[in-house]
């Protein structure tokens, strides 16, 4: 049987260790800001509500609990601005990466099919086409694509890796394009809640939409705003007859986030105090490493949203990683995300108070 595996690009994480080893050796230890894992503790409230639905011997459902969906509803329309949703247009996932890389395939695309991406993107967006057998299309602007063969048009606001963010009027334009030519837009909004300089926008928005969720599709996921990153709690939202799709198949191959899990995201959800807390950490860590690298000769393009500072000397990108790695500082080359970042590199700032300190003092 051919493996799968050689439709896919060389996992982008596997080339950064030896300069982990670089960093590691450093006598203050290795300050690690390449992936973006969170790092805080997971709020109180959300660890009780997973005690508590601890004693859950039964299968979950995939659709997930009436609770469940009366959260995500409720947030959804609290949050994002959305009318009139029902619960037709929510749908808990394992994961908003799980979601990405088979959402393609879930939908049937194949051969012949294209699917179009952010030139500067998350990787996964092209691992889903390949996995599928699709054609990944990369772009600047998505309306100057050719709508031919044009299936699935994914949208990242605010973006990772550069915190880009697509204004009211961008996503609309966007959106009604997409519609004319029956094109599936999926928007990626999974660091809608960490905007700084820009308020993001969600594609549910009615003044995006016009009311209606047909041809669109939210992606959500708890991992940064809640540090529920080890619980794989995420969610999608928008046009129910996609959803509806989605049900059907993820049923049949048992793709059901666990209980506890939904009990937690209830929970979640529900509280907006610990969001305003861990953005107030973040805020903190992002001000002073923007600082620390700017006086150090760094340049920050975008990062007016998410967990990054995509940041340039205006050299290879892999020499910056070199550089940065002699101090002791770990950090993403900007290819990961695209040949358009050869001269970047995006530096997250998830890292302990501790550590963005010890980082600080290095570029001091």
């Amino acid at each position: 049987m051919p493996a799968v595996s050689s439709r896919l690009p060389v996992f982008p994480w596997d080339k950064l260790e030896p300069y982990k080893a670089t960093a590691a050796a450093h006598p203050d230890g290795i300050v690690d800001l390449s992936v973006g894992t969170p790092v805080d503790p997971v709020p109180e409230l959300i660890r009780k509500a997973l005690v508590a639905a601890a004693d859950s011997p039964g299968y979950p459902t995939v659709w997930g609990t009436p609770a469940l969906r009366d959260a995500l509803v409720s947030w959804v329309e609290r949050r994002l601005g959305a009318a009139n949703v029902a619960h037709t247009n929510v749908l808990p996932v394992v994961g908003s990466k799980e979601l990405v890389a088979w959402l393609p395939t879930q939908l049937g695309l194949g051969a012949g099919d294209r699917i179009a991406y952010p030139r500067l993107a998350y990787p996964t967006y092209e691992v889903g086409a390949r996995l599928c057998g699709a054609t990944p299309v990369v772009y600047d602007d998505p309306t100057e694509l050719d709508p031919a063969g044009l299936r699935l048009l994914w949208l990242n606001s605010p973006s990772n890796p550069t915190g880009r963010v697509l204004d009211k009027d961008e996503l609309t334009r966007i959106v009604a394009w997409a519609r004319e030519h029956d094109v599936l837009v999926l928007s990626d909004e999974c660091y809608l809640e960490l905007g700084w300089e820009a308020e993001p926008v969600s594609v549910l928005h009615p003044d995006v939409c016009g009311g209606s969720y047909t041809g669109v599709v939210a992606v959500h996921s708890l991992s940064k705003r809640s540090n529920l990153a080890g619980y794989r709690a995420a969610f999608v939202a928008g046009d129910a007859d996609v959803l509806g799709e989605l049900l059907k198949i993820r049923k049949h191959g048992g793709m059901m986030t666990p209980a506890p899990v939904q009990a937690a995201t209830v929970a979640a959800l529900g509280d907006d105090t610990h969001v305003t807390e861990q953005r107030a950490r973040y805020a903190a860590r992002r001000t002073a490493l923007r600082t620390a690298l700017e006086s150090h000769g760094f340049r920050i393009e975008h990062s007016e949203a998410s967990l990054y500072l995509w940041a340039t000397r205006d050299e290879p990108c892999w020499d910056t990683v070199a550089y940065l790695a002699g101090l002791g500082i770990l950090v993403a080359p900007g290819d990961f995300y695209g040949e358009a970042g050869e001269r970047f590199v995006r530096v997250a700032f998830t890292a302990t108070d501790e550590r963005v300190e010890a980082a600080v003092k290095r570029l001091g």
